[in-house]
C-alpha cells in the first residue's frame, strides 16, 4: 500500500486520513477561506465606495 500523503489522499476514500494529512487538509482549507474572505472584503468595500459616491452626487 502506498504511504498516505496530501497528494494521494482523496476525501472520498474509505480510509481515514493520517493525522499529518488531516492537518494539511485543514491548513489548506483555512488558507483558501482566508483568501476568499480577503477578496470578498475587498469587493465589498469597492462596492460600498461606489454606492457612497452615488449617494453623495444625489445630495
Amino acid at each position: 500500500m502506498t504511504p498516505q500523503t496530501i497528494d494521494n489522499y482523496r476525501l472520498t476514500s474509505m480510509i481515514e486520513p493520517s493525522d499529518e494529512v488531516l492537518a494539511q487538509l485543514i491548513h489548506e482549507a483555512a488558507e483558501a477561506a482566508k483568501q476568499k474572505r480577503a477578496e470578498a472584503t475587498a469587493r465589498f468595500f469597492v462596492q460600498l465606495k461606489k454606492d457612497a459616491q452615488k449617494i453623495a452626487v444625489t445630495w
